[in-house]
């Protein structure tokens, strides 16, 4: 492992203009991590990729290399690019056992975040580094949000997360409300009540997209989200259909294989795959079929009536009729993206949503309400898990502005 790590680190040109920093939604320092990790400093390295990107462990394992860090680097021009995700994950998961420093001084005042996923993590834990006194709330059992419910196991492995709470939060001082929803028992203005000076909600997206089709609502259909959230709990038969080709789809798709199906086919509305070239090779690999240009029409007890679709050279689809056909199935799993829940919105006064349920948030995360910010998926949609680190940095440093400028006697 570590000649493989040095073997790529000495590959590293270490361009003037690194064009692999350019690529990184959250600009990591990649030529300096690389340095130093040659000059024998892996902890400085893993200390200055921490400070940038709390979630660099998991980012390491689950980001689309090939189109950000490692899809810009100039080697790939000609030849194979430096695989910084290796050396990323390498420096991230050696030095996270050192990880040991306690709580920062307390400056005196309460945040409440509500979600764990991404965003959450990420703003929790800028604003323990300035001493305030954070909450996190959970509706689940566990941390993680959809790094845990959302992403299978042979992605990214459930210990990185426990470990990352016990790392990030509890040597922090960071408290964790599981099993607690906001707009239920407690409310917004109840944490106001409480003292708690700002309010961050990064609940993600958890409603699934349903097609509108009938047979939709059959026992043996299941939506992608649900399914990823614990698949052990789900029996699917031999012969599977999902319905979509995004990420997520791939993700159920390469899990229900991995739990048993036999015979498993994707269907895609276009004869381009949505998902990253990455996990659709691995997706072939473990024996996923697909089907392109095909448009679910009806649901049945045995499987999919589909028929085709024509497209043309600017993408747009016409169903061709009398291509209708059954594709035999023992289960159907829909996955073709998800949307918010409303169950804050609808029960805090002056907190808007758009028309799709999304918070409206500015760019450095305000809502309508003041003292609220909001970021991550349920602001801009489904995102990857790196967009949402880089843009809740912006928004924990709008939170901390907020709350400094609050006067002494409300703060």
């Amino acid at each position: 492992m570590a000649l493989h790590v040095m073997d790529e680190a000495n590959r590293c040109l270490q361009c003037k203009v690194p064009q692999c920093q350019k690529g990184c939604p959250i600009h990591t320092n990649i030529p300096e991590a690389i340095r130093l990790l040659k000059e024998n400093k892996l902890d400085d390295a893993g200390r200055m990729l921490f400070e940038n990107n709390p979630l660099t462990t998991v980012c390491s394992l689950v980001c689309n290399h090939e189109k950000q860090c490692e899809g810009h680097c100039v080697l790939g021009k000609k030849g194979a690019p430096v695989h910084f995700s290796t050396i990323e994950n390498y420096i991230s998961t050696t030095y996270a056992n050192k990880m040991t420093q306690g709580p920062a001084p307390s400056n005196g005042m309460r945040v409440a975040i509500i979600g764990s996923g991404p965003a959450g993590i990420t703003i929790a834990i800028i604003l323990a580094r300035y001493g305030y006194k954070v909450t996190i709330f959970e509706g689940k059992d566990k941390m993680g949000g959809v790094l845990r419910y959302g992403i299978p196991e042979f992605r990214l492995p459930k210990s990185i997360l426990d470990d990352m709470q016990y790392r990030h939060l509890e040597l922090k001082g960071i408290q964790f409300r599981p099993n607690t929803s906001i707009g239920t028992a407690i409310g917004i203005d109840d944490l106001f009540r409480d003292g708690y000076k700002a309010i961050f909600i990064g609940t993600g997206v958890w409603n699934p997209r349903s097609l509108h089709i009938k047979g939709e609502t059959f026992g043996n259909v299941h939506f992608g989200i649900n399914y990823l959230n614990n698949p052990d709990s789900y029996k699917l038969g031999e012969r599977v259909i999902v319905i979509g080709a995004g990420n997520a789809a791939m993700d159920v798709a390469r899990t229900a294989i991995r739990k048993g199906a036999r015979y498993l086919t994707c269907f895609s509305l276009t004869k381009k795959i949505a998902a990253s070239e990455y996990e659709f090779s691995y997706a072939q690999l473990e024996g996923v079929n697909f089907e392109y240009n095909k448009e679910p029409v009806e649901i049945k007890d045995d499987g999919v009536i589909f028929r085709d679709l024509m497209e043309d050279e600017e993408g747009n689809l016409t169903p061709v009729e009398g291509t209708e056909k059954l594709y035999p199935s023992d289960s159907v799993i829909i996955s073709i993206s998800q949307g918010p829940r409303n169950r804050i919105v609808s029960t805090t006064e002056g907190l808007k949503a758009n028309e799709k349920g999304l918070l409206v948030a500015d760019e450095t995360g305000h809502t309508s309400r003041p003292g609220i910010f909001a970021s991550g998926d349920v602001v801009n949609g489904a995102r990857t898990v790196v967009e949402a680190v880089a843009h809740s940095k912006v928004v924990a440093e709008s939170m901390h502005q907020y709350m400094q400028s609050l006067p002494k006697e409300e703060a």
